[in-house]
């Protein structure tokens, strides 16, 4: 049975999230069109520009992304503490980049002395739009609406450019976390466009590489180049080691996620000798798990999950929540997460 998209996104249980959005049928959000011959891989820089715009606004940060050709990944993280400490100006300064304030609103921003009943108004509007910055639906809606529009006014139609609503995964913990960002990161090679993550253009692990390379933030990258320059994504941290200060992040070392991602990007290569690698990355050793059923998750992520990711405790305590029995994917944790399970 369909459940409410509000009963899928509790942050209760998590604030990571997986969003999927496809096109519609046989239209193009990237890529080149086999049958037509054109070419809609600048499109590909609308969704990252899209991105670097919300993230400016919304407290919400992108852990890890990939632009394919008829659809993307995202993974994010809903930073709800953050929204709750703006001040009410800083809220009505974000939502007004998105949409027109109310009259009211601009009253009391020229100074203008409001009525009790018209203060009561505007705390509960501001109230509302704390918590929509804070919102999955509003984040993917903003950006989708946004990049349908683009596209349906180049290609000179109407009418729907997306398959249907965007599918979301709750990531119940640092393994389901840790496994769909590479499975993200690592799009591109198992679909065969990109031979290696440095190549992998328009995904997340392709930005941390160029800006660890260029030695400074995506941030300050962005703002050493000229401004008819792409823009790029601000990425949460990695905070493990060197950002042990840093109250918010990917509780991983950077350096380790990029060995992982480098290790399974080789071992899942069908033109590569040694179907997987002896040298086992020590952040799956720590989390406990195991590398050949790891790989296996990777190239059939889609398959072993559905609505959530995680251990097979995680996913029976989010079932409750959702109040079901059963969840797809526990079968799949007993083949990785054996360390995890009690002996």
């Amino acid at each position: 049975m369909p459940i409410p998209r509000k009963n899928q996104v509790c942050l209760d249980s998590t604030p990571y999230y997986h969003c999927i959005s496809r096109c519609v049928r046989r239209a193009f959000l990237c890529g080149n069109d086999e049958f037509s011959g054109q070419s809609y891989e600048h499109r590909k820089q609308w969704v990252v520009d899209k991105l670097a715009e919300l993230t400016g606004i919304f407290s919400i940060d992108i852990c890890a992304y990939a632009v394919m050709s008829n659809h993307y990944h995202l993974v994010l993280h809903i930073n709800q503490p953050q929204a709750q400490a703006w001040p009410d100006e800083m809220v009505i300064e974000r939502w007004t980049q998105l949409f027109k304030a109310p009259l009211l609103i601009d009253r009391m921003q020229k100074g203008e002395r409001l009525i009790k009943a018209e203060q009561k108004l505007v705390t509960e509007l501001v109230q509302e739009w704390r918590s929509r910055l804070t919102d999955l639906g509003w984040f993917m809606r903003c950006l989708n609406e946004s990049l349908a529009r683009q596209a349906n006014t180049e290609d000179n139609c109407t009418g729907r450019f997306w398959e249907g609503r965007y599918k979301s995964q709750a990531l119940l913990d640092e393994q389901a976390l840790l496994t769909c960002m590479s499975y993200v990161d690592l799009n591109p090679i198992r679909a065969g466009i990109n031979p290696t993550p440095e190549a992998s253009d328009y995904t997340s692990i392709q930005a941390r590489i160029r800006a660890h390379q260029n030695s400074i933030s995506p941030s300050e990258q962005d703002q050493a180049q000229p401004h008819s320059s792409p823009k790029t994504v601000k990425l949460a941290d990695f905070i493990e080691d060197e950002h042990k200060d840093q109250p918010e992040g990917i509780a991983f070392s950077y350096l380790d996620y990029l060995e992982l991602v480098d290790w399974s990007g080789r071992a899942i290569r069908d033109d590569k000798a040694g179907a997987i690698a002896d040298n086992l990355p020590p952040i799956l050793a720590r989390l406990g798990i195991e590398q050949r059923g790891w790989l296996d998750m990777i190239n059939h992520y889609d398959q072993r999950f559905f609505r959530a990711v995680g251990t097979i405790e995680k996913l029976k305590q989010f079932a409750h929540r959702l109040g079901q029995c059963w969840m797809k994917g526990q079968s799949a944790d007993k083949c990785v997460y054996k360390r995890l399970l009690p002996t």
